[in-house]
């Protein structure tokens, strides 16, 4: 039943034809995250999901839904998914994504930032995310790569050609802040419109995470012109 219930979580949804967005979010559990960092983390995502100009946001073209997933990244093997590929089509289903993250636990505490691993685990995982018109990959972090290979290697060796991913840089966990949030600019966003948020420290990531899941999940005229083109990052 166990095995029965992972090759289900991993099976591709059937979406809607319109499905907007496949929407990825990676959670750092780096051994630089604390317990309360951790939770202050998947509260603050719960939180914003429960908002209501994040709701409103998502649910803005009703027959073009946004799919969400979550897992959580740190060493070169310590990935895990949090939340398997789910439409979010109306507020109960994102209030089932709010109430399974927020109820989650991290798998690991005791490992390094191997981001290249990280996002390769999240290229993967596309395989099985319904047909959506964009993809993309949030990438949330306060580190910059220390194991393994980097981001450049994982964009080169993954199929990441049409997956967008924004980054969102937490200061607080280095001493030179500005080098994390140097290396999400420069090294881990990618494709057209991609950009980087950033957040003080863990107790803004809730602020940091709504303000970026609304300019992610904002309405688009599709196979016309955008209502909200994506700025440059």
């Amino acid at each position: 039943m166990v095995r029965l219930a992972a090759l289900l979580a991993l099976a591709p949804i059937q979406a809607e034809a319109g499905c907007r967005l496949a929407l990825l979010l990676a959670l750092d559990i780096s051994s630089s995250v604390d317990p309360g960092e951790d939770a202050l983390q998947r509260a603050g995502l719960a939180a914003a999901l429960k908002s209501s100009e994040v709701q409103a946001a998502i649910l803005s073209v009703p027959d073009r839904p946004v799919a969400l997933a979550v897992y959580e990244w740190s060493g070169r093997y310590q990935q895990r998914v949090v939340v398997p590929w789910r439409l979010l089509e109306s507020p109960s289903a994102i209030l089932g994504a709010a109430e399974a993250i927020a109820g989650s636990r991290r798998s690991y505490a005791a490992f390094p930032t191997a981001m290249g691993f990280g996002l390769a685990f999240g290229a993967r995982l596309f395989d099985s995310a319904p047909d959506c018109t964009e993809r993309t990959l949030d990438m949330s972090g306060d580190g910059i790569n220390n194991d393994g290979f980097g981001p450049e290697l994982a964009y080169a060796s993954f199929p990441f050609g049409d997956i967008t991913v924004n980054g969102l840089a937490i200061g607080g966990g280095s001493p030179n802040d500005a080098e994390v949030f140097d290396f999400y600019r420069d090294r881990v966003i990618r494709g057209p419109g991609a950009f980087v948020e950033t957040a003080r420290d863990f107790s803004d990531f809730e602020r940091a995470i709504r303000r970026k899941l609304m300019r992610e999940v904002a309405a688009r005229v599709y196979g016309g012109t955008s209502l909200l083109p994506r700025d440059g990052g």
